[in-house]
């Protein structure tokens, strides 16, 4: 009887057993990545509004509070978006011909607030509250990346599960801290808006503050991490946040 398979037909399977499950893993792999990248979570991708908004010309270079136009940041879920009466309290004195303030112009003559472009968004099943975070001196870096660098706006962190609970598990590594004379008496949501400010007077910056500066979320380096977990830890607790409590399903998905 002829032979049904050649002998090359063991290579062939032997190739097939530990090929497949290579090219599984590859596109496993990259299919992850390509999820994770900037084409799909549009991190560091700038985003075209109505009108073109600085945050580095406004609350670097004019020194402006972040407060003035995300009013509700410390007391409401939403840090809120500026109507164009808050814009305009600059503007009808201020670049009043400028084109690229045209469509402010025309929503302050109709009444028509202007469509802005949403930048950071979670999921429908996702609770987030700016007001927790801001008040327990969080700094907005952390999340949004640097925002007083940013002529157009961008996302700054793609807002993974497990990137929030880094941080909801181990707050103690987190806690901002600012290091100098002026912080004393300071509350924590003061503190958050006080590294703005020397952002926009060019005041000396520390570690932490030059990690936020940059847009990286501050993270307790190895070579101190005893001494900074240790001092992180009573500001948890000065700052009555439930550890206990912060990985719990019910917290985020209401």
């Amino acid at each position: 009887m002829a032979q049904l398979f050649k002998p090359s037909a063991n290579t062939l399977a032997s190739a097939t057993l530990v090929g497949a499950p290579l090219v599984l893993a590859v596109l496993f792999l990259g299919g992850s990545a390509l999820s994770r990248s900037p084409y799909n979570t549009n991190v560091t991708v700038p985003i075209g509004q109505p009108v073109p908004f600085s945050h580095k010309h406004h609350a670097k270079e004019l020194g402006i509070d972040c407060r003035f136009c995300h009013a509700s940041v410390e007391n409401a879920a939403s840090a809120g978006i500026p109507s164009t009466d808050v814009c305009m309290t600059c503007h009808s004195l201020v670049w009043v011909n400028s084109p690229n303030l045209k469509p402010i112009r025309e929503s302050w003559a109709t009444g028509t607030p202007v469509e802005w472009v949403r930048v950071n968004r979670v999921p429908d099943f996702v609770y987030f509250n700016h007001a927790i975070h801001v008040n327990r001196g969080i700094s907005c870096n952390n999340c949004h990346g640097k925002v007083q660098e940013m002529h157009l706006t961008w996302k700054g962190q793609a807002f993974h599960m497990a990137w929030c609970l880094e941080c909801h598990r181990n707050p103690e590594k987190f806690m901002y801290v600012p290091k100098d004379e002026n912080a004393e008496g300071v509350t924590p949501r003061e503190q958050v808006f006080e590294l703005y400010r020397k952002f926009a007077a060019g005041e000396e910056l520390t570690e932490v503050e030059r990690k936020l500066a940059n847009g990286l979320p501050q993270v307790v380096p190895d070579d101190v991490i005893h001494a900074r977990v240790k001092e992180g830890a009573s500001l948890v607790e000065d700052r009555k946040v439930n550890v206990s409590q912060l990985d719990d399903c019910w917290v985020c998905h209401r």
